[in-house]
């Protein structure tokens, strides 16, 4: 079951805003027990809407919006990703 991280609001060329939930897996403490080092699943990334959303790397994530051919490149200023 995913958990709710953090909100970031980001926007596109046009300056509308899209606000961006980050979802992460909580660590099971069973986990926890093996020796070997602990691996992390990356986050995954949805908007408000529901919209599907990839971390391009930086500040950029790709909206995929229904309807629009091609995705909506949106940028953030919020610290944990510039």
């Amino acid at each position: 079951m995913l958990q709710h991280e953090k909100t970031i609001m980001a926007f596109d060329e046009l300056g509308r805003e899209y606000i961006i939930d980050m979802f992460v897996s909580p660590r099971d403490i069973s986990e926890l027990q093996h020796a070997g080092p602990a691996g992390e699943e990356p986050a995954s990334f949805k908007t408000r809407e529901g919209h599907r959303v990839t971390h391009l790397g930086g500040g950029e994530f790709s909206v995929l919006v229904p309807g629009a051919d091609d995705a909506v490149i949106v940028r953030t200023d919020d610290s944990e990703f510039v």
